[in-house]
């Protein structure tokens, strides 16, 4: 896919790391492209008027408006991007009003690279499936690829319970937490610690430190650090 053809993105979050980390998220997915950041919904109209945008990652927390807000009155002036809503409520009102407002997708803070990722490829198939649609079967594809999938199977040996535990623990203690002090906190062995750690990388869900390789986690070092 050429530049071109890539799904351009504005990313509208008022926290300025939080805009620069989710740019950088972006940049990371195949086929999508980052073409600005915006702190404020009025930013975000200004940037609008000088870039097309294919789709906004939309932090619903503004300064100046709330997201809904804005999306509706980026509606009403005619703009066309579909939206990726970011936000910590868990209000099913605040979702039933965005899917009028072309919201696809949300995304619930804080959430990691691979939540986001998986969210910008199911976004990529609806996209390339609604501009193919001309009959009812197509259009049902292509909503269909915007639903999330079931949840995946865990590797033999682990426990979604714990697996949340040791995921709260690495959260919780952010920088410098070792695989001894994730037994520690969650009440399991280091070489099970050093499992669950291994899977969440594996997964995307936690970032790599410069002790390197996954398999470098011992229980006497090796930070961890969600991602």
């Amino acid at each position: 896919m050429t530049a071109e053809q890539a799904i351009r993105v504005l990313v509208v979050e008022d926290d300025p790391v939080a805009a620069d980390a989710h740019m950088m998220y972006v940049g990371r997915v195949p086929g999508f492209v980052a073409v600005g950041k915006a702190h404020t919904g009025a930013e975000a109209r200004r940037a609008l008027e000088r870039t097309p945008v294919d789709l906004l990652l939309l932090d619903l927390h503004l300064p100046d408006v709330h997201g809904l807000q804005l999306a509706r009155s980026l509606r009403a002036a005619g703009h066309q991007a579909d939206v990726i809503a970011v936000t910590s409520a868990r209000d099913l009102a605040v979702v039933r009003e965005g899917v009028s407002l072309g919201v696809v997708q949300y995304v619930l803070k804080p959430f990691t690279f691979a939540t986001l990722r998986d969210r910008l490829v199911r976004y990529a198939e609806f996209h390339a499936a609604v501009g193919e649609a001309s009959g009812q079967d197509e259009v049902d594809r292509a909503l269909g690829a915007l639903r999330a999938p079931g949840p995946a199977a865990l590797p033999k040996g682990l426990s979604a319970p714990t697996l949340e535990r040791v995921t709260g623990a690495v959260r919780d203690a952010g920088e410098g937490l070792t695989a001894a002090g994730v037994a520690e906190a969650v009440g399991i062995s280091r070489i099970t610690a050093r499992r669950y750690l291994e899977h969440l990388v594996e997964a995307g869900r936690t970032g790599m430190t410069s002790c390197g390789r996954t398999s470098s986690w011992r229980g006497d070092g090796c930070p961890v650090n969600v991602g």
